[in-house]
């Protein structure tokens, strides 16, 4: 899957990258028909120690998904993230199919 890096407020280096898309890569055995995707990668300018966000869209047919999370690693951020895709994905699938009977 095709999916467009976006870094805001740092340089991500290219082993986050690498493990984002990897990751990200999972979600096409659950669904094979995702277009693209962009992920928004922020260090948060607060105080407390959970500033990295992670915000992933992915564009399906017919619908665009969206998840965000924020934590204290982009690792963590990530993969919750990508988590809470995996469930829409399964919804989204679920849904395809009733319409169709």
């Amino acid at each position: 899957m095709k999916l467009q890096m976006h870094s805001i407020h740092f340089d991500a280096d290219q082993k986050l990258i690498d493990f984002i898309q990897k990751k990200a890569d999972k979600l096409d055995t659950f669904y094979d028909r995702i277009i693209d995707g962009e992920v928004f990668m922020r260090l948060d300018k607060n105080e407390n120690n959970k500033n990295k966000i992670v915000e992933i869209k992915l564009n399906v047919p017919g619908k665009q998904l969206f998840a965000k999370h924020q934590t204290d690693s982009f690792e963590g951020a990530a993969d919750e993230a990508i988590e809470g895709l995996r469930r829409q994905i399964k919804k989204f699938k679920e849904k395809l199919v009733l319409a169709r009977q």
